[in-house]
């Protein structure tokens, strides 16, 4: 009997696997940093972030159409430069943009779980113990081979998006305008500056070309996919900043900063609406941390198989080939960062971890626009706003949190040496 050949993505469902990987986490954590750093703006920073996404995601979509790979940006970055270092250094920091994300996800998870239970003098042991948890149980269940089911993932994605669109279109009808004016309280620099310490709210929408081979009509579906998940993002986390910035003030956001959101919902929803509000952020956090950490250690897995990591983390089960080595290193790695960082550092490193990811990756379709087509102003403006956003975020770094920012110096320059290090064994090894 000849087994059913799975149905292929339609576009419905790469919206929503582009959707549910964005709104994954982040607006429930940094929309308190967004708020502080930019004010009444803070809509424009979501708004500002959300460009620089749409201008990243023509050059994904283009560069996806013409590499058809699993391999997504190490593929890209591979393609575009002669200098198999530069791939390699690429693919090191998106393992550490995912470690970054991961981390995030799981401290807001301590966070709203922390919060839901009642917080007080035991809130901090307990977000620690909730944040570890959490990583701990998706381990396990990665270990044991237990995949979420797909239509389990669409529910969790449905639920968190209903739930904040709820938030917004509520929450319109009760905001104080005079709390949205004077606009740019905080200056245009703190726009520039939010949209940079935020910016990992919209990673995610780069996993979508690694699914091409499962899309229907790929050549149609992939540019759309891509534009609209970002653009329904968009749209929704404008909604939510606008009415977050409408219903709290700066004394509130500074004392809720990390839960903010579900803070925001109780002035014209209640404590019901604080308890939605946190449910949405437990769900799509646990979610969040299953898919990264189910994705990225195969990622890990087969960057080993093609030398960018050492052989050992390509380690695979025999059975089921679960790659057990990456699943281990990668949730300690990431139990280490987010119990000793704070949420600024957490969210930073990502921010500006994928900034990086995301100059490089529209330095790349600027280069291979020859072979993907198109102009070249889409990729350099992508370009010059990721690495201007980059350079804010340092800048801002530098002044306002230079320890955090050489933690950040120190991780980067950690990884440079060990794949240097890496590349020196291996060439070692290659001779003999």
């Amino acid at each position: 009997m000849t087994a059913t050949a799975p149905q292929p993505l339609d576009l419905r469902q790469v919206i929503a696997m582009g959707v549910g990987a964005m709104v994954g986490g982040g607006i429930f954590s940094v929309l308190g940093i967004a708020m502080l750093t930019a004010g009444h703006a803070a809509p424009l920073a979501f708004a500002l972030g959300g460009v620089i996404a749409l201008l990243t995601g023509n050059s994904y979509a283009r560069l996806g159409l013409a590499f058809r790979s699993d391999g997504g940006s190490f593929t890209y970055l591979e393609r575009a430069f002669r200098s198999k270092t530069v791939a390699l250094l690429g693919g090191w920091l998106l393992l550490a943009g995912y470690v970054g994300t991961m981390a995030l996800y799981a401290f807001t998870f301590g966070m709203y779980g922390a919060a839901m239970l009642g917080g007080g003098e035991g809130a901090s042991a307990m977000h620690h113990l909730l944040q570890s948890l959490v990583l701990l149980v998706f381990l396990a269940i990665n270990l044991y081979g237990v995949r979420e089911a797909g239509n389990t993932e669409l529910v969790i994605v449905t639920i968190k998006v209903l739930i904040l669109a709820l938030f917004a279109v509520i929450g319109v009808w009760h905001l104080e305008p005079g709390r949205l004016v004077p606009l740019f309280d905080r200056g245009v620099a703190g726009v520039v500056m939010a949209a940079a310490l935020i910016f990992v709210a919209y990673e995610g929408f780069e996993l979508i070309p690694n699914a091409i081979h499962e899309m229907e009509d790929p050549q149609r579906n992939l540019a759309r996919g891509i534009f609209w998940s970002i653009a329904i993002t968009i749209a929704l986390y404008v909604l939510v900043a606008i009415v977050a910035v409408g219903t709290l003030t700066t004394g509130t956001v500074q004392q809720y900063q990390e839960y903010a959101l579900a803070v925001a919902a109780k002035p014209f929803l209640g404590q019901a609406g604080f308890l939605f509000i946190g449910l949405a952020a437990v769900l799509s956090t646990a979610s969040a941390i299953n898919a990264t950490l189910f994705g990225t250690a195969r990622l890990a897995s087969e960057m080993a198989r093609s030398g960018a990591l050492p052989p050992v983390f390509a380690f695979r089960r025999c059975g089921d080939g679960i790659p057990w080595v990456s699943l281990l290193v990668i949730t300690g790695v990431t139990l280490l960062f987010v119990n000793a960082g704070t949420l600024t550092l957490i969210s930073s490193f990502a921010s500006s971890t994928f900034l990086l990811l995301f100059l490089a990756i529209n330095l790349s379709a600027l280069r291979l626009r020859h072979v993907t087509g198109g102009s070249a102003v889409l990729p350099l403006a992508g370009m010059v706003l990721s690495a201007a956003s980059w350079v804010a975020l340092m800048l801002y770094l530098g002044r306002e949190n230079p320890v955090e920012l050489g933690w950040i110096v120190g991780f980067y320059a950690a990884a440079m040496a060990m794949e240097g290090v890496f590349r020196v064994v291996r060439r070692f090894g290659e001779r003999n």
